[in-house]
């Protein structure tokens, strides 16, 4: 798969993830450990993103150290919302899936430096 693919489909698994989210808020249940959901190398993403198939001129872009980087702070992110559903705190986990929520904001600047990313290696 080209690096192009894997960025898209990062950002398309990425993406689904307010909804897993929305779900824990709204049942109290996960289909993600809180630690599994923190970490940012065990989603099939984070594996690629870590992992040796990276040609060194994709890493070599400074977009790939900001990828890195809002990516694992998307990560603690939503570990931290998912904290909230699984521990019973609807409102708080709510109020943190909100437009200008960290999640939201962060999933955003993760989305666009995957895109800018993704250009700059075509």
């Amino acid at each position: 798969m080209s690096l192009g693919d894997e960025i898209k489909k990062g950002i398309a698994a990425h993406g689904m993830w307010k909804n897993r989210l929305r779900g824990a808020v709204d049942t109290g249940k996960a289909d993600v450990t809180l630690d599994a959901a923190g970490k940012d190398n065990l989603c099939e993403f984070g594996k690629w993103l870590y992992g040796s198939t990276i040609p060194a001129t994709a890493k070599s872009h400074p977009e790939y150290e900001t990828v890195k980087k809002l990516h694992a702070r998307f990560h603690q992110s939503a570990a931290k919302v998912l904290a909230a559903a699984l521990g019973g705190k609807k409102a708080e986990a709510e109020a943190m899936l909100g437009n200008t929520a960290e999640f939201t904001t962060v999933s955003g600047d993760l989305t666009r430096a995957m895109m800018a990313w993704q250009q700059k290696a075509k």
